[in-house]
């Protein structure tokens, strides 16, 4: 695993970003630190496993704090026969009276019906950075590294930088503190996670001179 990530004008320091939660999925662990919200969620064989066949949410979230500037580090794949949405959340509430997700950043990979990697905020939705992923294969285990700088989002996959969006309003992170992951008509399997708080410096960047 590189132990830096490069996105626009930042650079993240993997070593020093400090690994604020790592538990093995097991049921006595499930049981203490995470809920479902939606959908089906159980452990087993060291992974977590969502089933979700509605047009919907399907959401898993950890009951711990997790706030400020986090990134998510896990394998996934789907399952078959899924061929979408592996989806993951980060400064993240659940609105407990309307009994659904509110406030979140929402990172996914082949989803938004043609099999897109992006992100989204919710609950409005306003906004939304989408791009093709025509390298995604069903069933592959992909390495994933997911998460925020004061509302600069990235998501790399097998340590390659996949995609950025900026929010210019960023979620208040040390009040949205939570995690999760959501299947939306899909399978999913999720191993190895790892959150960690980000470590960053500025990343000057210029252009080397062409002529």
């Amino acid at each position: 695993m590189p132990n830096e990530l490069l996105i626009t004008q930042k650079r993240i320091d993997v070593s020093a970003s400090k690994v604020i939660y790592h538990e093995p999925f097991n049921p006595a662990v499930f049981q203490r630190d995470w809920i479902v919200r939606s959908g089906q969620w159980e452990v087993r064989d060291g992974a977590m496993w969502g089933v979700n066949p509605l047009a919907q949410a399907g959401c898993v979230a950890c009951r711990r704090a997790l706030g400020g500037n986090v990134m998510l580090d896990f394998h996934a794949r789907t399952v078959a026969p899924s061929t979408h949405d592996i989806d993951v959340m980060w400064n993240f509430s659940w609105d407990e009276q309307a009994d659904q997700r509110g406030t979140a950043y929402v990172a996914g990979l082949a989803g938004w019906w043609d099999k897109k990697i992006g992100f989204e905020r919710s609950p409005e939705y306003k906004l939304l950075c989408v791009a093709p992923c025509p390298w995604f294969v069903p069933g592959k285990l992909y390495h994933v590294q997911v998460g925020s700088i004061d509302g600069h989002c990235f998501i790399f996959v097998d340590g390659e930088l996949r995609l950025e969006m900026i929010d210019p309003q960023p979620i208040d992170s040390s009040k949205h503190v939570n995690v999760g992951f959501e299947a939306y008509q899909s399978q999913v399997c999720i191993t190895d996670l790892q959150v960690r708080q980000i470590a960053w410096e500025p990343h000057p960047q210029s252009y080397l001179q062409e002529f």
